[in-house]
Order: structure tokens, then sequence, then C-alpha cells
């Protein structure tokens, strides 16, 4: 069992450290690129500990302060060491996520031992190990994957608390909620566990200590009384820790209070993201579920989710509702993406788990022979895993080659004369398009080309060119609103004769054609009127210039399907060859 288990966690972290350099110096991820590796420079620069950003919890931003800090010797060394080289200090960060994922993998042997037994906890974890999700999102500094370690701990905490009832589970229990919560507010959903846990442990029926017979005259009470001390205990426990991985709820409770409600209110939004799925959200994460953990991993989950009322309903209590609440509540929300459903893997690992071992004992009991029975158990595993394992290891052979974007780069270093006049989608971040000088910080330095600023809005309704002083900004979200097909003449007059595409732009407008035609018809006069001088194509099939993966939100950026070959969207670089740009 022993050497099983240093097989899981080391087989998961060999995946989840497979290839997690990818794409840098530049962290093309958004939210890798705004949030938690930034605001924990930010605050050694500001010299202080208020993040001073609430929408994502903070306490993965102050484990990477905290690693920063003691990595490159205080304050001084992280701000130079994230100027100069961004990429070691993202490599630190992503290296960390992976590690806390495989502190998840620990808990969750651990809890399911504790709730089913090591061989139920033992192929939970294994699951977990090569989930594609879980993998894939421990490759970047975001708080994705990090969630899972305090949540797992929460719910070994609750196992505790059901089967043996101490004040140490309780508190186990408490801490790992509050630091979930101060991780990924959805995190909070472990809270299910808990309170069935003590409901089960102090309410209900009898526990493995002979708790039926304390349950006459004066012991009754004590048993009373230890499940209110438990329920305090718990949680003040949880409160103590979510106010220490996030002091400035209550400190700054102000912008605390209003980042939570925006955020609130922009995940009830209905999808508004252009080329974003309309469905609706519980159908999406049922999707999810089959890519994300795999089909046989989900089928065996609902079985699981069903057989576990039979072997034990405190079990199928602590267990069951928590998956189902947070579907429900998740599914109901305006906006929704594959990885939103990871607080909630442990739970639905460890009821696939359960019901493959209570398949594979019903069926090896017709079996006769050890060999027989093992070669079965081999069978069920095998089927349990192998998806994952497959589409993890692609992962990792994808995300280990140069991203697409890197690759444009060296091309127009060598064929776009410095100074150039270029038009570049928003599929990369400003320091993408700057010089690099050794020793110096590239967001800092100037830019190699003169870009052409996309992100505002040029062209009037009636197709005319607006002037400069009513030229209103739009967000990232809306850049497909500013293109017109009258833009490629203005480029061609006004000395723009590089133009930069990305798929993940091009693929949004096109999925939803109807919500902007003129970006259509842009795409389209592009083509029409330029040259195709370069193409880096992300797929396995060459750079014919084909989408082999139709845009979706999570494909497009998790590199799912075996289609894709190396990272990134796939570029085009367009030169024009009218007006100023003639040759």
């Amino acid at each position: 069992m022993w050497a099983g288990l240093a097989a899981v966690l080391l087989g998961g972290l060999g995946l989840r450290l497979w290839g997690v350099r990818q794409g840098l110096p530049y962290a093309y991820n958004a939210d890798e690129a705004d949030h938690f590796v930034v605001h924990a420079i930010e605050m050694f620069r500001r010299g202080t500990l208020n993040p001073h950003y609430f929408a994502n919890p903070p306490a993965f931003t102050y484990v990477l302060h905290a690693l920063f800090a003691v990595w490159y010797g205080g304050a001084s060394g992280a701000v130079h060491a994230y100027a100069v080289h961004p990429e070691a200090v993202y490599t630190l960060a992503r290296a960390s996520a992976a590690v806390l994922g495989t502190l998840a993998l620990w808990l969750l042997y651990l809890a399911g031992a504790r709730l089913f037994g090591r061989a139920v906890g033992l192929l939970a974890a294994a699951i977990e190990a090569v989930a594609f999700l879980p993998v894939f999102y421990a490759h970047l500094a975001l708080n994705d994957a990090p969630t899972l370690a305090p949540a797992t701990l929460s719910l070994l905490g609750s196992a505790g608390v059901l089967r043996k009832g101490r004040a140490r589970d309780h508190l186990l229990a408490g801490v790992g909620l509050g630091l979930a919560c101060a991780t990924k507010y959805t995190a909070g959903i472990v809270l299910v566990p808990l309170l069935a846990a003590i409901a089960a442990r102090h309410l209900g029926a009898g526990g493995d200590e002979g708790e039926q017979a304390e349950r006459a005259g004066d012991r009754a009470r004590r048993v009373r009384t230890r499940a209110i001390v438990g329920v305090l205990l718990a949680g003040a426990s949880a409160l103590v820790a979510f106010l220490i991985a996030n002091p400035y709820s209550i400190l700054d409770y102000h912008s605390f209070h209003a980042e939570l409600a925006k955020q609130s209110t922009l995940s009830a939004e209905s999808q508004g993201k252009l080329g974003a799925p309309k469905d609706g959200g519980l159908a999406y994460y049922l999707w999810s579920f089959t890519w994300g953990l795999g089909w046989a991993p989900s089928l065996a989950a609902l079985g699981g989710a069903l057989a576990v009322w039979r072997h034990e309903r405190r079990v199928a209590w602590l267990l069951v509702p928590a998956a189902a609440l947070f579907l429900v509540f998740m599914g109901t929300e305006g906006r929704y993406f594959g990885r939103w459903l990871m607080p909630i893997f442990p739970i639905v690992c460890l009821l696939g788990a359960f019901f493959v071992v209570q398949l594979a004992g019903w069926a090896g009991r017709s079996l006769h022979g050890a060999t027989a029975r093992a070669l079965l158990a081999a069978l069920f595993v095998t089927a349990l895993l192998v998806q994952g394992l497959v589409y993890s290891i692609h992962s990792g052979l994808v995300l280990s080659r140069a991203d697409t974007r890197n690759l444009t780069r060296q091309w127009m270093l060598a064929h776009i004369p410095a100074g150039a006049k270029i038009v570049a989608e928003p599929v990369e971040p400003d320091e993408w398009a700057r010089e690099v000088r050794p020793g110096t910080s590239t967001a800092a330095n100037p830019f190699r080309w003169r870009l052409y600023p996309s992100l505002f809005r040029r062209i009037l309704p009636s197709g005319a060119i607006a002037p400069d002083f009513i030229r209103p900004q739009v967000g990232l979200e809306d850049y497909e609103t500013t293109l017109h097909p009258a833009l490629v003449g203005f480029y061609e007059r006004e000395g723009y004769c590089w133009v930069i595409t990305g798929s993940t732009e091009s693929g949004r407008a096109f999925a939803d054609r109807r919500a902007v035609p003129a970006a259509i018809a842009y795409y389209r006069a592009l083509a029409r009127s330029g040259e195709v001088v370069f193409r880096a194509s992300p797929y396995a099939d060459g750079e014919g210039g084909r989408e082999s993966v139709p845009f979706n939100f999570d494909w497009s950026f998790d590199y799912y399907p075996q289609a894709y070959d190396r990272p990134g969207p796939q570029m085009t670089i367009y030169r024009l060859r009218g007006g100023r740009c003639r040759r």
C-alpha cells in the first residue's frame, strides 16, 4: 500500500511539473498574468500586506509572497527578480501550485482511508492524480489547484469527526474550511460535509466507540455537550484560519465587501462573453466531468453516490449532498468554466473509488483464485484511470513545447524591422512586443515595434474613421466589437503593414457570428487584402491554416483535445499590400 501511495504521489507531482515553464518568460494566461503573482510582488513594492484585491481571496497570494521573500531574500530581491527574471518567478509560483496539488493527493488518501479503507483512499488519490483538470491547472500560478489541499484537509477532519469525534478532528476540519474559503470562495462547500459529520456523530446513530451505551442518563448530556463544543471549536478554528489567511477582510472591510459583491454579480450574470456556451451551466458542468475527470470516474461516482446509501448512510450524508448542492448552485450561475468544478473533485473521486472497489469485490467473489481476482481488479483500475492518464501525459507533451506566440515573436524579430508599425490582437502581454535586454526589466523596456492601439474603437457606426478625441477604449472582452472591414484600408493608409491575429480572438467571433458581423467582415477583408507570410499552428496536422478545434473557453486554452501539438492559439501574420504598404 505504501509503495502504491508513493507511486501515486510521485507520478502526480511529475505530471504537474512536466511543462511547468510553458510560454515563459511571458504569462499568456490572463488570470495568471493579472492576479496572484502580480499582487504578491505589489505587496513588496507598497510595503504592505494588504493585497488591495479581493475578487479572488488572497491566501495563495500570501503563500507566494512568503515564498518569494524566503527564496529571494526579502522584498528588494523579489521585486528585482520579477523585473529582470520573471520566468524564474513564475516557475517558482507554478511549482508551488503543483506541490500543493500533490499535497491534496496525500490528504485525499487519508480521508478515503478513514471513511472507507486504504484501498478506496489510494484509488481516490490515483484518480485525482491523473485527472486532466487538476493536472493542467497545477501548471499555472492560479488558486484552483492549491485550493484542493485545504479543502481536502477539511474533508479529512470531517471524516475524523464522523469516526472519532475528537476535538482535534473538529479543529482540523475547521482549519481546512477557513483556509479553503480564504483560497477560493466556492471551496466553502466543504462546510456541508463538516455539518453532516457533526450531526451524524452527535445526533444520529452510534459511532465506532459504543456510543449507543453512552446515551443513557448523564452520559447523554455529555454527548450533547461535546456536540456543542465540537461545533464551537470547528466554527472558531474556521474563522481564525480564514482571518489569518485573509486578514484584510476585516482590516479593509469596505474594499473586501465591495469586490466580493462585484464578483458575485459577475458570476450571476448571464454568460455574456463572446463565443461562450449558452446551453446552461448544469449541462456544461456535467459535460465537463466527462473530460475534466473522465467518463469512467464520473460514471463510477454516480454509482458510488447511489451505492453509499446502502453501505453507510452517515458517510452518504457526508459526501453526496455537498456534491449535489455544489452542482446545483454553480449550474444556476450565469458563467461557467470547467475548472470551477474542482472544489468537489475530492468528493467525487472518493465516491468513484468506493464504487469501483465495491464492484471489484462483488465481481471477484464469483472468481476462483487470487490471480484471477487480481487481474480483474487491475482491469477495473485501468478503466478508471486510463483516460485521465492519457490526456494528462498528452498535456505534458504539449506544454513542454514552444508556444505558438513565442514562435511568432521569433519570426517577427528576424523579419519585421524594428520600429515598423504593426497590428497585434490582444492574445499576448505587452512585454511580448518590447525589447529584451539582459539585466533590465522587459516590462519597462521600449517597444520594438510601433503597436496599433487595438483596444480603441476607431470606426464609427457609419463606417467612417473616428477622430482621436472621440475614440473610446474598450475592455479586453469587447475587442471584437472594435473590428470593421474599413480598418484594413485604414491600416494601409497609415502604414500598419503587418497584422498579427490569433485564433483565440477570431475564433470567438466566428463562434457567435450574429453578435459581431462587422468583425466577421473584417477577418474576411483581411484575408483578401493581406498576404500570409507566417503561420504558427498549435495542431498536430501542421500549419495548413485550418482550426482543428472549434473555439471553446475551456479547450482553446487548456489544450485538452489530442489535436494539439503545442500550446497557444493559431497565429497568423499578414503583410498588407495597399496604400503605404506597397513594397
